[in-house]
């Protein structure tokens, strides 16, 4: 997933169904000589069934907790959709313009307090590990930068075939890719982590190898090619962006039927467009286990 040198400025078109981060705070800092447990916190994003097609599906929202000995206070911190789900899936066709209007950004969200009865209800919260205070400063500048340079949400992983060694040809960039982020960069401060089973959920579609298109300006410009330009906004033609989680879903299923009637996908990926040649199964969402990280320093706490 590529880095960009800065986040851009939102346009005041893309508008959010709820407020991203409401009660965030700036990551505090930490004494050195501090003690701080830190919590996997998951939990399910939806609970939906559809027929008997996808069966129960595991859509999980994964976050990170901390708990200071010194002050006793907790803290969560996650990382998802500046304009929700949908925004980041599907673009906008805009009267007027050419090129799909894509509101896609994703962020790490720090607020003080754990919801606990939220995590441990539906999901998840177990220690995972004990750091100090000087390791969680590192982290602090680590999230920074991840966040200045990491901007855009992808939905989907990409790859040849269900197989487990099968080639990734794109990978996703959500909000479980950012806990698995935080914690290996715990591990290479010396954090050592439990051993205990950790589920995430990825949206995978199947597809053969990827043919690049080309960007907005090379498909969508004065120059560009209309035959590709039209093709492109036809796929996504019947998604809506602006909408509810279940609402999403049901996008979804539509995209489900026109890739598996047509073998096609069209995929907007750092700010290139992709052409994938889809193929059986088309799309699965599974959850499945990554472990923890295993550091490379010496040890902290146990």
């Amino acid at each position: 997933h590529r880095r960009f040198d800065y986040r851009p400025k939102t346009d005041p078109y893309c508008q959010a169904r709820y407020t991203f981060c409401p009660t965030g705070s700036a990551i505090p800092v930490m004494k050195g000589e501090d003690v701080i447990e830190v919590y996997r916190l998951q939990a399910p994003v939806w609970e939906f069934k559809y027929g008997d097609l996808l069966g129960h599906l595991k859509i999980m929202h994964d976050a990170v907790g901390f708990k200071s000995s010194l002050t006793g206070k907790n803290y969560t911190m996650e990382w998802y959709e500046l304009f929700q789900l949908g925004n980041c899936t599907f673009p906008h066709l805009r009267p007027g313009m050419d090129a799909p209007f894509w509101c896609n950004q994703g962020a790490a969200c720090f607020y003080e307090g754990i919801d606990d009865a939220h995590w441990k209800a539906n999901g998840t919260l177990v220690l995972v590990t004990t750091i100090s205070g000087t390791m969680f400063n590192e982290m602090a500048q680590w999230v920074k930068y991840d966040n200045e340079t990491g901007i855009y949400y992808e939905t989907w992983t990409v790859q040849e075939s269900p197989d487990k060694k099968s080639t990734v040809w794109f990978d996703s960039y959500e909000c479980s890719k950012f806990i698995l982020r935080t914690y290996q960069k715990l591990a290479d401060l010396g954090a050592v982590f439990k051993k205990i089973q950790t589920n995430y959920t990825s949206i995978i579609l199947f597809s053969g190898e990827p043919i690049y298109l080309g960007n907005e300006t090379s498909i969508f410009g004065p120059q560009g090619n209309k035959t590709l330009a039209a093709a492109i906004r036809d796929f996504y033609s019947p998604f809506k962006p602006h909408q509810s989680v279940r609402e999403f879903f049901v996008d979804l299923f539509k995209i489900i039927d026109r890739v598996i009637l047509n073998h096609q996908f069209y995929l907007f990926y750092n700010l290139e467009y992709w052409f994938l040649p889809m193929k059986s199964p088309y799309l699965k969402i599974i959850y499945e286990e990554v472990p923890l990280p295993v550091g490379n320093k010496a040890s902290f706490g146990v």
